[in-house]
């Protein structure tokens, strides 16, 4: 998989070097290409992760992005407005992650996004506490976070 991805990396980069222009969006496409020209290369072969990864990399990040927008927007329209929206509480988060990187890099995921604090982790790693600002109610928090965030998180992982 690294094999493929270091590969990619070097066509994005002789890509970038025969067209002569260096702009991030030429890089983006020569990655592009260099993933379908791979991809081609190595439909016959066993080891497929690497092109599974990377379109589920790409949708993580735009959903992430638009996650983090969103509560973004919720929280700027809290503090101009003169009224208060939100309805603070703790939620006793369940967690499918289980080692010490997917429970580090899904709690830093929910922190990330505003409106959300992780306050604790259990000693058995099974359950994270965590302050939201913007609760409706706790089970639509986890059934939100579980079939969004960390479900996409752990099938790049995983």
């Amino acid at each position: 998989m690294i094999k493929n991805f270091l590969m990619n990396l070097l066509l994005s980069g002789i890509w970038v070097a025969l067209t002569g222009s260096l702009f991030y969006t030429n890089f983006l496409f020569g990655f592009m290409l260099g993933f379908f020209v791979l991809w081609i290369m190595n439909r016959n072969e066993t080891d497929q992760r690497y092109f599974y990864r990377v379109p589920k990399v790409i949708s993580f990040i735009f959903y992430f992005l638009y996650q983090l927008i969103k509560s973004n927007i919720q929280v700027a329209f809290d503090v101009i407005t003169p009224r208060y929206f939100f309805t603070p509480g703790i939620v006793k988060y369940p967690m499918n992650a289980r080692t010490d990187f997917e429970i580090n890099l899904l709690t830093t995921m929910i922190s990330l996004t505003p409106g959300t604090l992780i306050i604790d982790i259990s000693e058995d790693k099974k359950t994270i506490y965590i302050h939201v600002m913007y609760l409706t109610t706790p089970e639509a928090f986890v059934r939100e976070t579980k079939t969004g965030l960390e479900r996409r998180l752990l099938e790049i992982l995983r």
